[in-house]
């Protein structure tokens, strides 16, 4: 309920209408005197709260990824030769590499973008 009421800049009325419930029940929230939601209100306080963190998340995870950290590709294809009954027969492989940050800001902002895999 804090974070959310956060995000709603501290509107009790905006929140309330959000999550369905009286801007009073969200005013005891905040005040600490309710403090277990019932059923409803619980998960109108889960998809609320995913919808907001979520991306707040993933901007900071792309945002170090592009400047310092990098971030690590992993891709599965199908290698080998075309050959009946010997250890060449084509197999599927797992590849997994770094990214350097440099490379990664690249990727992200050409993906966001819109560009597809």
């Amino acid at each position: 309920m804090k974070f959310l009421l956060t995000r709603a800049k501290g509107s009790t009325k905006a929140l309330a209408e959000r999550l369905g419930v009286s801007r009073r029940t969200v005013e005891r929230y905040r005040a600490g005197s309710l403090t277990t939601p019932q059923r409803r209100l619980q998960a109108a306080l889960v998809e609320e709260t995913e919808s907001e963190w979520q991306p707040q998340v993933r901007a900071q995870v792309r945002e170090q990824a592009a400047t310092s950290s990098g971030m690590m590709v992993d891709v599965t294809a199908f290698f080998g030769f075309v050959g009946k009954g010997s250890s060449d027969d084509g197999r599927e492989r797992s590849i997994t590499t770094a990214i350097s940050p440099t490379y990664a800001k690249q990727i992200l902002e050409i993906q966001a973008a819109g560009a597809t895999d």
